[in-house]
């Protein structure tokens, strides 16, 4: 059914359309302008016959009278088959590489469906990243979704793409399983797009790598549509052809603030901040299809990264996607500040999932142990730290001073490494025995005998 003209054009991305005969909720629409050209939209809104449209292309050049509406019968959808890996695509999906279209498999609505925790099998096994900060002390495990809390200014993107460069499943299953990356950048700008795609190409990633860019001047109802395209692909590399998908989101904040954007041109009652009253579950709706489905063999795992306004960690965004995901990986400009990279705050960051997928049989035997350890010395160094600032380092104890000398020692070692560096699991559990070595056996009371008398040397600052 075709419809002639526009009851409404509200904003800069929504249409009302009356008189619709039995529309659907998120059915994607067809929607021709005068000389040609054609837009996309979806239906966001149902009252009676009267329906509000999304356009994701902007509502420039639309007319009240004659723009001519078309209902497809169907919601979004993305062409999709194993063409799509080493591909660029836009936001919603259409390629940007100048490589023509992917001749499909199938097509796939991109809205998809959370998990059935019936139907999950729980996470085991490690994603290395070759980022001992993340490897070492806030493990990614296979079908976990982590996210990277940043800020404004801080190196996410640097940190993303390096993921991206290193990331790898453990040595011992890199030959029998297959690994691929879906990458989807949200309201970046041009610079930062060339960035990753040149990053990507560079470092002979990009083939193993699915990208999704909606840009800046992109129209903001796009941003929307774009992880869920990309969780779609990912879904389909996964469930459908057995393969390990990592999945990077950036930036999360810019997609909440395209919520808050439509939400206030639709007329919607503000929460928060002026954040939809559902932005949890529309987040949840995206964060939930990370996993690892019963009887199949790949999995989907999840780094969203997401820019706290200033820093602020009690923000909507961060707030409630920390009630959804498994952990968080910290950036901390107070870290930056010192010339620390990746500037990672290892005291609030954590992996839940992590204590399942490291150990014996897994990573090593003493990583459990070691990694307790660490988290419990540089506790300590925060704390003599405080006690610096007001008496002063000379003031301090033997024991503070040599705590103080650990963090050091830890940050600019163990914690920076350079951007194009990749540490194996191993190098980085022995760096971290290495540095603990710092420390006098008898501070060391996380870790058992056994594993003191088999892995434990002292050290000095000297070695470093």
């Amino acid at each position: 059914m075709e419809y002639i003209g526009l009851s409404e054009i509200r904003g800069g991305s929504l249409v009302v359309l009356e008189g619709v005969e039995d529309p659907s909720y998120d059915e994607a629409v067809e929607i021709h302008v005068e000389g040609g050209k054609e837009k996309w939209g979806r239906v966001v809104q149902i009252a009676g016959d009267k329906v509000i449209i999304q356009v994701f292309e902007g509502t420039d050049e639309l007319s009240l009278h004659n723009t001519v509406t078309k209902f497809t019968g169907h919601p979004m959808e993305i062409k999709l088959s194993e063409e799509i890996l080493g591909r660029v695509f836009d936001g919603v999906g259409r390629p940007l590489d100048g490589m023509g279209e992917i001749y499909a498999e199938c097509k796939r609505d991109i809205n998809g469906k959370a998990i059935n925790p019936v139907a999950r099998e729980y996470p085991r096994d490690f994603i290395q990243t070759g980022i001992s900060a993340i490897d070492g002390l806030t493990t990614l495990i296979r079908g976990q979704k982590l996210p990277i809390f940043s800020g404004n200014g801080l190196p996410h993107d640097q940190l993303a793409a390096q993921i991206v460069r290193q990331a790898s499943l453990s040595a011992n299953q890199e030959k029998t399983e297959k690994f691929a990356i879906v990458f989807a950048a949200m309201g970046v700008k041009y610079d930062v797009a060339d960035f990753f795609r040149r990053t990507f190409e560079d470092s002979g990633a990009a083939e193993r790598v699915v990208m999704f860019l909606n840009l800046a001047n992109d129209p903001v109802a796009e941003r929307i549509i774009t992880p869920r395209a990309a969780l779609t692909a990912a879904e389909y590399l996964a469930f459908d052809k057995g393969m390990h998908i990592l999945v990077i989101l950036t930036d999360m904040t810019s997609y909440a603030e395209a919520l808050r954007e439509i939400s206030s041109s639709r007329g919607e009652i503000p929460s928060r901040k002026g954040y939809p009253g559902y932005l949890y579950s529309e987040l949840a709706s995206l964060f939930e299809r990370a996993g690892i489905l019963r009887g199949r063999g790949g999995s989907v795992t999840q780094i969203p990264i997401l820019t706290m306004p200033n820093d602020d960690t009690t923000h909507p965004v961060p707030d409630l996607t920390g009630y959804i995901t498994e952990g968080q990986i910290v950036l901390d400009r107070g870290v930056y500040q010192k010339g620390v990279y990746p500037p990672i705050n290892i005291l609030p960051s954590l992996s839940r999932l992590m204590k399942d997928g490291i150990g014996k049989g897994f990573t090593r035997e003493d990583h459990p142990d070691l990694a307790n350890q660490i988290f419990s010395s540089y506790a300590r160094v925060s704390e003599a730290r405080a006690l610096a600032a007001v008496i002063g380092e000379d003031e301090l104890s033997g024991a503070d001073k040599r705590y103080i000398t650990f963090g050091k020692l830890f940050e600019t070692h163990f914690i920076h490494q350079n951007r194009f560096e990749s540490r194996s699991m191993l190098d980085t559990i022995a760096l971290g025995w290495k540095i603990l070595g710092l420390l006098p056996r008898s501070e060391l009371d996380r870790v058992t005998t056994e594993l003191l008398d088999r892995y434990y040397k002292p050290t000095q600052p000297d070695d470093f």
